[in-house]
């Protein structure tokens, strides 16, 4: 037992530090617990941080997220390749296993903590106008702070990037990668066309769930869409959420893809190692190395065959325009030379949606923190893996539906809920506010009047914007954070989509089956919107500007398509224009953001980047 309490101590430590002491008790609990059970249990371990580095390597992967750490481990399958994978922060911690903690994450040293540029037209409810984008600087990335949801996408969102010059990249081709990294543990999906089991990321349903869910999926059925497997043959429907977890815990891409590999020879991990600029030769315009400072020294390593950047839509076109491959004039103003003139850092897309959306309830069935007794209802979590601990960060049910403005003659909905059983007052205040950003004179007007009380929320969200952002470097300092104008309803057909979404998540909410619970919209109205009628569209349209939410989908920086494509950064096999033995491999090279939770399609596309790889080089 001596071993344990030290265990516990130390991780408590840890997480206090993590998350600041004014944190709730569950954390600090689970820290403890979980470390204590987790590296006994962990068949894998952690991976190693190495010390010293080689000089050169085959290959330099630059970002260990949801990308880079497939990548990497891909690579390393080749004996006599050896691979360095280069990670800004450190590795994943106790906190982060907890699937229903995901919020707790944010803002912590393991979040970049980016936040979008005023607008005017969006984020209006939230601090100084600007929305929170949280993004992983951890080893997994972003597969460490996000929700968990396993969605791939529709089957026109690949065969579009096909049509648009990038061969290979339809969804029969997709398929197979997204079958490649998928060990899926729901029985009744087993013998699907559509599924694979044996792979090493572990895709289920969390093994806790509250009632509002199955009336959520049965309240779809009632108002004509089918309860299915969203991930198979046809989208549009409603179903309970499938998400990267195993055992109860997060299965980040870290903990799938680089655990099993951490005693191979030939990859080496270096974690706490900020990428400055790639090196290119401006002789024969090929990258050689790669420039990063890990323990604040400056250090260098060469890359034998490639470089890979798998630094994620923000970092990814941050760390091309720092090594000169940018639109010339913006390098120019910062005082970067010009290597190659490029579009890096247009073509920003991300899904957005509208929150607050609040259902109170009679019932005492939702997520409610200040009900739930704190250690039996850890321990049942660290010693079985079940329990409201394993929710997918709260989001139990999603759906795919079709607006007035969707092609219903094809299955292509356009916009996707996320089922909670909470919403914004379910922490009294303590979390999600936070993670929002929200005003305090938001909050104290609408929600903290319902804290604590029982309510479940839809969030409809837009799955293929027609607005366009950009990122663009502050200064030519590596570690000043990049600007992000993400530029939401630039385009007036986005609101006009989102309103139709949010009067069809009011129609799921008066289906008859979620009456048992005594369901009702809260209707208090934004402070910022009080002059509107509740529920007209120029309500709901009001809402949608000022608790603008991120989706934390950002996609799109480095565009892939044809050399004939003047706004493409990367050709279809991902080989950044004009420069040799550098390519991107991550959620920047998206022509057109997939529709739906963008994690798994980031998979896919590291899957199929390793094998074009392969095929260059063997």
């Amino acid at each position: 037992m001596v071993f344990s309490t030290i265990v516990v101590t130390s991780a408590l430590k840890g997480a206090i530090g993590l998350v600041g002491t004014g944190l709730w008790l569950v954390p600090l609990l689970i820290a403890g617990l979980s470390y204590y059970r987790y590296d006994q249990l962990d068949p894998e371990s952690r991976p190693i941080n190495r010390y010293p580095l080689y000089a050169e390597y085959d290959f330099v992967v630059v970002g260990g997220g949801s990308a880079g750490a497939v990548v990497a481990s891909r690579l390393s399958e080749i004996p006599e390749w050896n691979v360095l994978l280069l990670e800004a922060g450190p590795d994943e911690n106790e906190i982060s296993d907890v699937p229903s903690l995901a919020a707790y994450l944010q803002l912590t040293k393991l979040d970049w903590k980016y936040k979008t540029e005023p607008t005017g037209r969006a984020c209006l409810g939230m601090k100084g106008g600007r929305c929170n984008w949280p993004r992983g600087k951890v080893l997994g990335g972003s597969s460490v702070l996000n929700y968990m949801l396993y969605v791939r996408g529709n089957a026109h969102d690949f065969n579009h990037w096909e049509s648009l010059g990038n061969p290979d990249w339809g969804y029969d081709e997709v398929l197979h990668y997204f079958k490649k990294s998928e060990d899926n543990r729901n029985p009744y999906l087993q013998r699907s066309p559509y599924h694979a089991t044996g792979g090493y990321l572990t895709v289920q349903e969390s093994p806790w769930k509250t009632p509002l869910v199955v009336a959520f999926v049965q309240a779809g059925v009632e108002i004509g869409y089918e309860n299915r497997d969203i991930n198979g043959e046809r989208q549009t429907g409603f179903m309970i959420s499938q998400g990267t977890i195993r055992r109860g815990n997060r299965c980040s891409t870290a903990k799938a893809f680089l655990r099993p590999v951490r005693l191979r020879k030939n990859i080496h991990t270096a974690m706490n190692s900020h990428v400055t600029k790639i090196i290119i030769d401006p002789l024969t315009m090929k990258a050689v190395g790669v420039e990063f400072v890990r323990d604040d020294r400056r250090q260098i390593v060469r890359a034998r065959k490639e470089v890979v950047l798998s630094a994620g839509a923000i970092n990814s076109p941050q760390i091309l325009m720092l090594s000169g491959i940018g639109p010339r004039e913006h390098l120019r103003h910062v005082g970067i030379p010009v290597i190659k003139d490029l579009r890096v850092g247009d073509n920003l897309q991300d899904h957005v949606g509208m929150g607050g959306l609040t259902f109170l309830i009679d019932k005492p069935v939702a997520i409610v923190q200040s009900r739930f007794q704190v250690t039996p209802m850890t321990m049942h979590y660290v010693v079985n893996g079940r329990g409201p601990m394993t929710t997918l960060g709260g989001v139990e049910g999603y759906a795919f539906v079709n607006t007035k403005y969707a092609n219903r003659s094809i299955d292509y909905p356009d916009v996707q809920f996320h089922m909670a059983p909470a919403s914004i007052n379910s922490d009294a205040g303590v979390q999600v506010r936070k993670v929002l950003g929200l005003t305090d004179e938001v909050y104290n007007t609408v929600y903290r009047p319902i804290a604590n009380k029982d309510a479940w929320t839809i969030m409809p969200l837009l799955l293929r914007p027609k607005s366009r952002g950009t990122v663009r470097l502050r200064s030519s300092n590596p570690f000043h954070s990049p600007i992000i104008n993400a530029n939401y309803f630039s385009d007036p057909r986005d609101i006009a989509i989102l309103i139709e979404g949010a009067k069809l998540a009011i129609r799921v909410s008066e289906a008859k089956v979620f009456k048992q619970f005594g369901s009702r919209v809260y209707r208090v109205k934004l402070p910022g919107c009080k002059h509107l009628k509740f529920g007209s569209d120029a309500y709901w349209e009001c809402q949608i500007r000022h608790i603008t939410m991120t989706i934390y989908h950002p996609v799109g920086t480095a565009k892939m398509g044809p050399s004939t494509d003047p706004t493409a950064v990367v050709d279809p096999r991902l080989r950044v224009h004009g420069i040799a033995g550098l390519r991107v491999i991550d959620a920047s090279i998206m022509p057109t953001i997939s529709s739906g939770n963008t994690n798994a399609p980031v998979i896919m596309i590291a899957e199929k980047g390793a094998d074009l790889i392969k095929q260059d080089w063997l």
